[in-house]
């Protein structure tokens, strides 16, 4: 509504016209994010913007069931309820770095544990931002595993990380720990991702060992890594 003036002429700042930011929130996006967003992106915009205003800075994993981003990002009220109950905690929160919409949303950290499909945060997650997912008991080692009917992201081998592909030291870890037979070797005993039994679980990465043996080079970056879909679909072209 526009203010309009009194009778002395005056104006009630109170009733002065304030556009409704939410009418132009992104589709499929809650109007309650979108402000809680575009309130971060106005102070940020005065820092000179530091980080990403809406969308992320890159693609995230999500825990599993919410692979649809922007149902996800609707849905998702950042409760924290699945990362305080994930026993392996791999779930973590995002920072302002994954951009504002995503920021206090969860996503998977494979540098503090791997997902064991357990079901638990779907289980929890008050409003469906993780849908269930049906799964299937396997025998791995003498242990039983849950394989999903999805699929979080897919390893990708870090040539340039990889203890085996860069010096031939004869790391075999991830074949041998891959639960669900994704990992084989090539002829010179370097690790090899099959894309069709892969599902994301992050093993593979929390288990290797590169960071640590070849930490001279600097940064976090594994010989094994978990990447959504569409990051590994782009690198493999």
């Amino acid at each position: 509504m526009n203010a309009r003036p009194d009778d002395t002429g005056r104006v009630d700042a109170s009733a002065a016209s304030v556009p409704d930011v939410t009418s132009s929130a992104p589709a499929g996006i809650s109007r309650r994010t979108f402000v809680e967003a575009a309130g971060a992106a106005a102070g940020m915009l005065a820092l000179g913007g530091a980080v990403s205003v809406f969308g992320p800075d890159a693609a995230l994993l999500r825990p599993p069931g919410g692979g649809d981003e922007a149902r996800f990002l609707s849905l998702c009220t950042k409760c924290d309820r699945c990362r305080s109950v994930c026993p392996t905690r791999v779930i973590a929160p995002c920072t302002l770095e994954d951009g504002f919409l995503a920021a206090r949303t969860p996503k998977m950290n494979f540098k503090l544990g791997e997902c064991a499909f357990c079901g638990k945060c779907t289980e929890v997650c008050p409003t469906g931002a993780l849908a269930p997912y049906a799964t299937e008991e396997i025998t791995f080692d003498g242990d039983t595993y849950l394989s999903p009917d999805l699929a979080l992201g897919l390893a990708i081998v870090n040539e340039s990380r990889c203890l085996a592909w860069v010096d031939a030291s004869g790391c075999t870890i991830c074949s041998q720990k891959c639960p669900y037979g994704a990992i084989s070797l090539d002829s010179n005993s370097r690790p090899v991702v099959d894309a069709g039994k892969c599902n994301g679980c992050g093993i593979c990465e929390y288990i290797c060992p590169s960071s640590q043996w070849r930490s001279y080079l600097g940064g976090s970056e594994r010989g094994i890594e978990v990447k959504t879909l569409d990051e590994a679909e782009a690198e493999a072209r």
